[in-house]
C-alpha cells in the first residue's frame, strides 16, 4: 500500500463522528470502497448523487456494486421543484450553451444534494487522484474542505490509473461496463463521452469547455463555488 494511502486511512480512523464515501461509480470509487471495508474498523455511509441524467449502464452497475459488497449505497436526489424549474428554462441540452448554464445544472443536480449528503458528517472520502486533471494536480491525501467545512480524505491521491485497474483485477472487483467502450471518466450522460487515443483522461467530461473549468463544483479548493 502506498504511503499516502496508508496515512490517509490511518488518519481517517482517528476521526470522531460519522464518515461517508462519495461513490460516483468510477473505478477509483470501487477501489476506495474495498479499502475502507478492509481497513476502516467502524461503520460508514456510502452515497451517490442520482442526478436524473445518469447512463442506464451506471444505474445497472450501481445495483451490481451493492450486490457484490452486500451494502446499500444511499441515493441523494435534486429538489423536484428546482429540477422542474431548471428543465423548464434550460431544456435537455441547455447546459452546453454556456459555462453559467452548466454550472447551474451541476448546482441543482449535484451540489445541493451533496450538501444534504454531507450534513452531520465529520469527514468524507473520495476516489480522487492528482493525475486525473490539472484542476486536481495539487491534491493531498488529507485536506480540509473549505467549501463544505469538513475533512476530506483522498486515499488514492498518488495512484496512477494503471494501479487502479491492477487493483481491481487483482481483487476481482466489479468495473463499470462503459470503461470497455472508451470512457475514462463517467458522469451524466449529456456531459460525458468516450475519448480517443492520446486524449487527456477527463477530456470526455464537458468536452466543449476549457480544461481549467472541468469541475462540477464537488471538488474545489479555497473559495466557495458560486456560479
Amino acid at each position: 500500500m502506498r504511503d499516502a494511502t496508508k496515512e490517509s486511512l490511518e488518519r481517517l480512523c482517528e476521526v470522531k463522528g460519522l464518515i461517508t464515501l462519495a461513490f460516483s461509480h468510477q473505478a477509483e470509487d470501487v477501489v476506495v470502497l474495498d479499502l475502507l471495508l478492509k481497513h476502516y474498523p467502524r461503520s460508514f455511509e456510502v452515497f451517490t448523487l442520482e442526478t436524473g441524467k445518469l447512463f442506464a449502464q451506471t444505474l445497472a452497475f450501481h445495483e451490481e456494486v451493492e450486490r457484490f459488497f452486500n451494502l446499500t449505497i444511499q441515493k441523494y436526489h435534486p429538489s423536484p421543484k428546482a429540477l422542474l424549474e431548471l428543465e423548464r428554462e434550460l431544456g435537455e441540452w441547455g447546459m452546453r450553451e454556456s459555462l453559467e448554464n452548466r454550472h447551474r445544472c451541476c448546482r441543482v443536480r449535484k451540489i445541493e444534494p451533496l450538501k444534504e449528503a454531507l450534513k452531520g458528517k465529520s469527514a468524507w472520502v473520495t476516489g480522487l487522484r492528482a493525475e486525473q486533471s490539472i484542476t486536481r494536480a495539487e491534491l493531498k491525501s488529507v485536506e480540509f474542505d473549505e467549501t463544505f467545512d469538513l475533512l476530506k480524505f483522498n486515499p488514492l491521491s498518488t495512484w496512477s490509473e494503471t494501479e487502479v485497474f491492477e487493483y481491481i483485477k487483482e481483487h476481482a472487483l466489479p468495473l463499470h461496463p462503459l470503461y470497455t467502450e472508451g470512457y475514462r471518466s463517467i458522469g451524466c450522460s449529456p456531459c460525458t463521452r468516450a475519448i480517443e487515443a492520446g486524449e487527456e483522461l477527463r477530456a470526455g467530461r464537458w468536452w466543449w469547455e476549457n480544461p481549467e473549468h472541468k469541475e462540477c463544483g464537488l471538488h474545489l479548493k479555497g473559495a466557495q463555488w458560486t456560479s
